[in-house]
């Protein structure tokens, strides 16, 4: 497969159209997967806010209090009041603010960026990245993912995710097939709109490249069955669980 980074596109700002933006630099290809960045899906839905935005109540200034002291410097009360108006359940609120997203997606301080914003202090992620995703999906008749990045527990460092998807399944489902020795899978369920997000995340970079989305071309489903589920319901998720044991729920 190919996989390149769109080039040119403007500083996005609320209501631009960026199905429109993409379409004018690069010919799509219905079998193409375009992976846009939350980002720009948040700044042209107008999900940018100033920290002015929000009045601190108790939970947030004891939150920001806590992490302060553990990294030895102050922390805004506001922001922590953010992550909370931002978040379904927080699961653990110190060392770090690890929060349950309304559309099921969990992260530290709910996914909100501080970084790229000429005219804000914050950028909360896309209400519902995946009727985004249908949107851009029916504009630019081709499949869409629209990424972020996340950390990883037990490793360091960050990689593209996938918020929300359209035109294509979130996962392969190996289930049943069979591997070489003739050996019938049982557990194998492929993240395929993960590993697409991390694909054009090493195109679009993390900085100042100006460059939001990718385009995955040459890259095929293939003959497997799809399965839509991504994100982990909490009963099925053991270390959502342990967390909320570990921390209780706060």
């Amino acid at each position: 497969m190919d996989v390149f980074a769109v080039e040119g596109l403007p500083e996005i700002r609320p209501g631009d159209d960026i199905a429109a933006l993409v379409a004018e630099r690069v010919d799509l290809r219905p079998t193409d997967v375009v992976c846009v960045a939350s980002t720009i899906v948040s700044k042209a839905e107008g999900r940018q806010a100033d920290l002015d935005d929000y009045e601190a109540g108790d939970r947030a200034r004891s939150i920001a209090e806590r992490v302060g002291e553990l990294a030895g410097e102050e922390k805004d009360p506001r922001f922590a009041q953010a992550v909370i108006d931002a978040s379904e359940q927080l699961l653990i609120d110190h060392p770090i603010m690890l929060a349950v997203t309304p559309f099921g997606h969990i992260t530290v301080n709910a996914g909100i960026d501080r970084s790229n914003l000429p005219d804000a202090d914050l950028l909360l992620l896309p209400t519902a990245p995946g009727a985004s995703a249908q949107a851009l999906h029916e504009q630019l008749d081709a499949r869409v993912v629209v990424t972020d990045t996340s950390g990883r527990p037990f490793r360091y460092g960050q990689r593209g995710v996938a918020l929300g998807w359209a035109g294509l399944p979130a996962a392969r489902d190996w289930r049943g097939e069979r591997d070489r020795d003739g050996k019938e899978l049982t557990a194998t369920v492929q993240a395929v709109v993960d590993e697409l997000a991390a694909a054009a995340n090493l195109v679009t970079g993390e900085g100042d490249g100006g460059t939001p989305v990718a385009v995955v071309r040459n890259w095929e489903f293939g003959a497997h069955e799809g399965s839509d589920e991504l994100f982990r319901a909490e009963e099925d998720d053991i270390v959502r669980r342990a967390l909320s044991a570990w921390g209780g729920e706060v």
